[in-house]
């Protein structure tokens, strides 16, 4: 917070609105996810849409698949919540898809709110790297040459 922000935008942020793994398509989730996180206090809002693309590594993706760890939600919150510890000026919404998803769908979504855009970019970008870094979801992706590929289990 800004030594200039009123005391209603800290009463605002420091929070984590939703953080969920789900089966269920994330475009629809997308503008309610918005609507919970901006507020009229809130004069940024960043949103990434992490989409399905026809690549990897060079070669061409045919179709692919995410597959999470039974507590993957469980981590996700927490993740969240301590990027929102390191970003308490922000207020915070992540899903993520699993199952089988189509080249152009949103695999993973993210909508940060801050009074200043700088610490929205900030927090939005340190919640991509840490949910990729530490959320165990896994992605098979078929290649179109017919092989299969697993990213992200070591």
């Amino acid at each position: 917070m800004s030594v200039e922000d009123p005391a209603h935008v800290a009463e605002q942020t420091g929070m984590v609105l939703g953080a969920r793994v789900t089966a269920a398509a994330l475009e629809p989730l997308a503008a309610g996810a918005r609507a919970a996180t901006a507020t009229a206090a809130m004069g940024a809002v960043v949103v990434f849409e992490g989409t399905v693309r026809d690549h990897d590594g060079g070669r061409r993706v045919a179709a692919l698949s995410y597959t999470a760890h039974p507590e993957a939600e469980a981590m996700l919150a927490a993740v969240a919540a301590e990027v929102c510890r390191r970003h308490p000026e922000t207020r915070i919404w992540a899903a993520h898809r699993v199952g089988p998803l189509a080249i152009g769908e949103l695999a993973f979504l993210v909508v940060v709110a801050a009074a200043h855009r700088a610490a929205a970019f900030a927090a939005c970008a340190d919640l991509v790297d840490a949910v990729k870094a530490g959320v165990p979801i896994w992605k098979e992706q078929r290649l179109d040459d017919g092989t299969v590929q697993w990213v992200g289990v070591e």
